[in-house]
């Protein structure tokens, strides 16, 4: 949740749009940082874009050179696929605009704005799109993945919400895709990854939500993992969609509401977040202490700008990271027995496994509506992350991360994983995540669209 040591939660505010930046200009070291500290990428050239022309320009460039190009948007990728070494950075951290139709609830998001520019701009109306859980991450790596959060069960993932995008391609064209535009496009961009252009705009469909959300932290001691995880599995797919579970293996935060001998305990937590009715979250909180008493809980509202901040402090940029996912189709006693086996066994304090439930409207969409990399029925997303606040502390860690990945795979049943959290990948597993029918799909709309697979610093999908 959230840790004492002082780290910056945000990237520092980019220098003048339109700017080019080499590695002598005095912004270099600035421009290059990325949000996971244990990549320390090199490239030729920062292009720091104010437009889609400009976009188009700095490809024709690093063409001409022939440069490998990667594009930086939050530059919260675990994988580090926002740079590259030698090549050159199409950085879209100026295009970070957001515009708000409040009456026909849409918003049009700049390729380069955080999630936290979206919130604060739609909150103003009492509106939200459904987007990931952690404010300082780049809406265009999020929502070309997926896109998953504490709004997926009510309203689906941010792709699901997704009306329009404004694309540079490979050959510097600039398209409009959507479902009357360039609808193969259109269909791949919704969780295809960074394969197919630049987006330098999105349009998304908005919801009511908040100003004011329920939330509810339950904590319990590693002994009662297995107990609460049997609990959480019978009860959570029972729950209305205005009810949110996230479950966690992780140390309890130094916060305030935590009474102070159980700071840094490790154990497991229960995230409820109530997007209905009061009563209705105060009712299951009820029955989640009676049922598996905890060892503290904290329920309370807050407002939803403050929900999605929540974990931004346990985030911060300057951590070494590093993470692997799996879906369970269903948490089986074999998962849970191994969950609890490896979670106790994290090295660092501010390592952590979250555990989200996949349902509900995420459910309501059909396999082959977008190019998500995940079947629509009902699962789990398990997230296995290292944190370490010093590079020497990560490869224990990043060994954790790996045996405990492992040991997930025959409960995962070759279920794939989410791919906005690859950072190591092969055929077998693009094929398990996406189905064979769906890669042949994106590869036939790759070559179409970039057949010289110019975009390929990414989870890559071959051109056919």
């Amino acid at each position: 949740m959230s840790h004492h040591l002082p780290q910056d939660t945000a990237p520092l505010e980019p220098p003048p749009a339109d700017t080019v930046i080499a590695p002598d200009h005095p912004d270099y070291d600035t421009a290059r940082r990325l949000w996971n500290a244990d990549i320390d990428r090199r490239p030729a050239l920062i292009v720091r874009c104010a437009s889609p022309q400009d976009v188009s320009s700095a490809l024709s460039r690093a063409q001409t050179h022939n440069w490998e190009v990667a594009v930086r948007g939050g530059a919260h990728s675990t994988s580090g696929a926002s740079s590259i070494d030698g090549g050159l950075v199409i950085d879209l951290s100026t295009l970070r605009g957001v515009s708000v139709d409040p009456v026909a609830r849409r918003v049009r998001a700049g390729g380069g704005a955080l999630l936290s520019d979206v919130d604060a701009a739609c909150q103003e109306h009492g509106l939200a799109v459904p987007a990931g859980i952690v404010s300082h991450t780049g809406v265009g790596g999020l929502t070309l993945g997926g896109g998953m959060g504490w709004l997926t069960r009510r309203e689906g993932l941010t792709i699901d919400n997704l009306l329009s995008a404004e694309v540079v391609l490979a050959n510097g064209d600039i398209v409009h895709a959507s479902k009357d535009e360039h609808p193969d496009l259109f269909w791949a961009l919704r969780g295809g990854g960074g394969n197919f252009g630049v987006v330098t705009e999105f349009e998304f469909v908005l919801h009511e939500v908040g100003p004011m959300v329920d939330f509810g932290l339950f904590f319990w001691p590693l002994d009662q993992g297995s107990r609460m995880l049997r609990w959480a599995r019978e009860i959570i797919p029972t729950l209305p969609r205005d009810l949110n579970v996230v479950l966690a293996g992780l140390n309890a935060p130094p916060a305030p509401f935590v009474p102070e001998q159980y700071h840094f305990q490790p154990g497991y937590a229960l995230l409820l977040t109530g997007f209905g009715p009061t009563g209705q979250h105060a009712g299951v909180a009820q029955r989640i202490r009676t049922a598996v008493p905890p060892l503290f809980d904290m329920v309370s509202p807050m407002p939803y700008t403050a929900l999605q901040q929540l974990l931004d402090e346990a985030n911060a940029w300057g951590m070494f990271n590093y993470e692997k996912a799996t879906y369970l189709p269903e948490l089986t006693d074999e998962a849970i027995d191994t969950i609890t086996h490896y979670v106790p066994r994290k090295n660092n304090p501010l390592s952590v496994t979250l555990i989200y439930r996949l349902d509900g409207a995420y459910s309501d969409v059909g396999e082959g509506d977008t190019a998500f990399g995940g079947r629509r029925t009902p699962r789990y997303s398990v997230f296995i992350i290292a944190v370490a606040p010093e590079p020497e502390q990560l490869p224990a860690e990043r060994t954790w991360v790996r045996d405990f990945w492992d040991a997930l795979q025959p409960a995962a049943q070759g279920a794939g994983a989410y791919v906005n959290t690859m950072a190591e990948y092969d055929d077998a597993r693009l094929r398990a995540t996406y189905g064979a029918a769906k890669l042949a799909r994106l590869a036939g709309i790759k070559a179409e669209y970039d057949p010289g697979n110019v975009f390929r610093h990414n989870v890559n999908i071959t051109p056919a």
